[in-house]
């Protein structure tokens, strides 16, 4: 490692002793976090030697005001998990007057009035609904759509209970899904679509309710998403780094998340660096839009540490590859980047080698948020399996759907 990167990574460990009050947690803190940030530091250092902090503020405060990002809102709903848990979801018809209440429908149109086909999105750990921007506005009139916030993520509430000291489980967000499916979506067909923790969500609610999958579903989206095994992803680093990672960092995390308020202070006072490394495992493409990339982090930074502490556990004990069977007889796209450090694509081709039946796409220059930075792809795919699913008529013309590339077609 460069002195320059050196440097930087050294300030995170540095800001995290700050927070944490506390040296020896800090200085493991500090060691963990700066194996993860070394393949970021270097940049985000040679900025900081050319480039103002109070000019970097400037960007990103410009950025945020100007950028069309997370700004589309549905109507609101709110469904209540089985440990009472308040979850925000919004809903984009397809026309003012299907907004008419189920029941309401059947007394003016009769019982035989079809419910439209709803597509449900479920989103990625320390993410939030607004993930799906741009899929959300290419489908927005042309079908029925329900975008969600996990427990703890977004608008949602805090999970009522891991204040009460029970871990949360992949199990838990699929029971998650099912309440929000009753509320939102109480009839008519449903196509599922998750991206990464999102994906793993929707294999939980195959998982525990089959015959919801089997009169329901009628089509299946996973998005940089994992069946299992997930304790094996190295995240780009070396094996020395990332198993050391691995045997601390769930204390560390739990440690922190104690100490909330003075880390998330930690995390302000050290933003450009972890700017740096949120831009290293959201995306692969070198000329992403910087407005995205902010989108990109004001997401990952609104989420608390804590709750970041409180997911993380999950994901080792994840394991729905059984569950994949429930979708055999449907139409399923599994999508993802190719350089993905978080959900490598591997774990994407093992998903599909068990659907044979899956259309499997692979994105060349795309990392983790492969639905940000290829919006142009993932919306196309999406698109055709809606067809496949009838959830759209054959032909539709499905919405304009940006670019976030600050390369200019030729």
């Amino acid at each position: 490692m460069s002195e320059s990167s050196a440097e930087a990574a050294g300030a995170v460990a540095d800001a995290t002793v700050a927070a944490a009050g506390n040296w020896r947690l800090a200085g493991l803190a500090g060691a963990a976090i700066g194996v993860v940030a070394a393949g970021a530091a270097a940049g985000v250092a040679i900025e900081r030697m050319t480039v103002g902090r109070g000019m970097r503020r400037k960007a990103r405060l410009a950025l945020d005001s100007a950028g069309p990002y997370g700004t589309l809102r549905g109507i609101p709903g709110k469904a209540y998990a089985d440990d009472g848990t308040e979850l925000y979801y919004e809903v984009d018809d397809v026309e003012t007057g299907e907004r008419i209440p189920a029941q309401r429908r059947r007394r003016l149109f009769g019982r035989k009035a079809p419910a439209p086909v709803t597509v449900v999105f479920s989103h990625g750990y320390c993410l939030n609904q607004d993930s799906w921007h741009f899929q959300r506005a290419a489908l927005r009139g042309v079908v029925r759509t329900v975008h969600w916030d996990q427990r703890s993520h977004g608008r949602s509430g805090r999970g009522m209970a891991q204040a009460d000291g029970t871990p949360v489980s992949i199990d838990q967000l699929g029971r998650d899904l099912k309440a929000v499916i009753d509320a939102a979506v109480p009839e008519g067909p449903i196509v599922l679509v998750g991206h990464s923790m999102g994906g793993m969500t929707v294999m939980a609610l195959a998982d525990q309710y089959p015959e919801l999958i089997r009169d329901r579903v009628v089509g299946v989206a996973l998005v940089g998403t994992s069946s299992g095994r997930l304790g094996e992803v190295n995240f780009g680093l070396p094996v020395a780094g990332v198993n050391a990672i691995r045997r601390i960092l769930p204390g560390v995390l739990r440690a922190l998340g104690q100490q909330a308020e003075l880390v998330e202070k930690g995390r302000r006072a050290t933003a450009d660096l972890f700017a740096g490394i949120i831009k290293r495992y959201s995306f692969a493409s070198r000329d992403i839009d910087p407005a995205v990339a902010r989108f990109a982090e004001r997401m990952i930074e609104s989420t608390p540490i804590d709750v970041v502490a409180e997911f993380y556990p999950a994901f080792t004990d994840h394991d729905k590859t059984k569950a994949l069977a429930r979708f055999a007889d449907l139409p399923v796209l599994v999508l993802a980047g190719v350089q993905d450090l978080v959900t490598p694509s591997e774990h994407s081709e093992a998903i599909a080698d068990l659907l044979p039946d899956a259309e499997l796409v692979l994105v060349p220059d795309a990392g983790h948020l492969v639905m940000l930075e290829h919006p142009e792809v993932v919306t196309d795919r999406l698109a055709d399996l809606l067809m496949r699913s009838g959830a759209v008529p054959a032909g539709a013309t499905v919405g304009g759907y940006g670019s976030t590339s600050t390369a200019q077609p030729g």
